[in-house]
């Protein structure tokens, strides 16, 4: 059996970012296993720009943004295996994997960390009536087809969902000669950043109708229309409000979910909001010395977070691995982090004032539009922050900061709550 000190499992910016920050904590003994034929994840075929403001102090597109991180896995001499696909995961932190070359092999590792991103969500979880004609596709496959492999989907296209895949596909599909019809967003809000519908749509005149699904599908062999409705606040099609549009191609772009199917056979204790593991301020799952980081605990805004996080998460592995049983102080007690009326769930759901740093950053979303309130963050009773916001949306990840010096300060600290307050 081979044998490693941290297994990482995914090669995208997540596992890139953790790999290289486990290798700069002290740890040599690092492997990365990656599903593709190249490390880099969905970084690949995002060829447009906006990546790397925060971590590179620059923009660049995808492929550049994973390149930085390629080159700084090679040049600290970490392992990775290409191809390889990652079967189980024991509690005892052995690693099931295949690949071609080497068939079905198991590594046993001493820390694991999960990095295996996230996926789209499918047309039939969609349960969108109408025939099963050729022309529809989840956003990002269409993206795959247009940036790496070269074909065009279709030429009049209609997206339903407004998340940030579907917004850069409505300009993506614009500058390749497309015509796109109308974004449909079921939602009263998009759910995407308030930069990519100015950019992506209101730049190229693209109309985004909010409160709309699609209802009708048109075509046997490939699609000829869609038609569309308003819903009423319970997300139902309201009658006489239907708007058909012609077209040869649908693309969803309706929400990712966190790729965990691994992390539940592990016995992982799954949030339902996010479906990405609960983890304490070292992003550790209930699972003791397996880590998760990056789209796979929740979906991200920007890939910059991504990489904070996923290096937060590898400098945990390391310590974990250098440490053991020690990594846990023996007065441990993990506050849970409550969230409440607007916020709809936190990173991390516990933390622990002995074991974290002197600053720690807690990033939750809302469930709504809120306009001229306050992120308000409570120590039992005791509001300690209190920042006014012009507008808060679910599209845009908030966070607020805790310091370990304010908790310290509450030794009866029973519960930390984070909501949303109108002003």
């Amino acid at each position: 059996m081979l044998k490693y000190d941290i297994v990482i499992v995914g090669g995208g910016p997540a596992g890139l970012a953790a790999a290289v920050s486990a290798k700069r904590n002290g740890i040599a003994s690092i492997l990365v296993l990656e599903r593709d034929k190249e490390l880099g994840g969905i970084l690949n075929q995002c060829i447009h720009n906006g990546f790397g403001l925060h971590t590179f102090k620059e923009e660049l597109t995808g492929p550049e943004y994973a390149g930085r991180f390629i080159e700084q896995l090679k040049e600290e001499k970490i392992e990775y295996k290409l191809n390889t696909m990652v079967m189980d995961i024991s509690d005892s932190k052995v690693v099931t994997a295949m690949n071609r070359e080497e068939g079905m092999f198991e590594i046993q590792a001493k820390a694991v960390v999960l990095a295996m991103g996230c996926r789209e969500r499918a047309r039939g979880a969609l349960n969108i009536p109408g025939y099963r004609p050729a022309g529809i596709y989840s956003a990002g496959t269409a993206q795959r087809l247009v940036n790496m492999e070269g074909y065009m989907p279709g030429r009049e296209v209609v997206i339903l969902g407004s998340g940030d895949i579907g917004l850069i596909m409505a300009r993506r599909m614009t500058l390749e000669g497309a015509k796109v019809k109308v974004v449909a967003e079921l939602l009263p809000y998009s759910g995407g950043l308030k930069r990519n519908i100015v950019q992506c749509l209101d730049d190229f005149g693209i109309p985004l109708k909010l409160s709309h699904t699609v209802v009708d599908i048109d075509g046997k062999e490939r699609v000829e229309g869609i038609t569309i409705a308003q819903v009423d606040e319970n997300r139902r099609p309201i009658p006489g409000t239907e708007e058909h549009y012609t077209c040869d191609t649908l693309l969803l772009s309706c929400g990712l979910i966190p790729e965990n199917e691994i992390s539940r056979s592990l016995g992982v204790e799954m949030s339902p909001i996010t479906s990405g593991p609960l983890v304490n301020e070292c992003l550790e799952t209930n699972v003791e010395g397996v880590f998760a980081c990056g789209n796979v605990l929740h979906v991200h805004d920007l890939v910059d977070f991504v990489s904070e996080e996923a290096g937060a998460a590898g400098k945990h592995a390391a310590e974990y691995v250098a440490n053991g049983a020690k990594h846990q102080p023996s007065n441990a007690k993990d506050i849970p982090i409550v969230a409440t009326e607007g916020a709809r769930y936190t990173v991390p759901k516990t933390i622990n004032p002995d074991r974290m740093d002197e600053k720690h950053t807690v990033r939750f979303r809302v469930g709504d539009v809120y306009k001229n309130c306050y992120v308000s963050v409570y120590l039992n009773e005791e509001r300690v922050i209190h920042r006014k916001r012009p507008v808060v949306a679910p599209g845009e990840m908030e966070e607020v900061v805790l310091k370990k010096e304010d908790l310290a300060a509450f030794p009866g600290l029973s519960q930390i709550t984070v909501k949303i307050e109108e002003a």
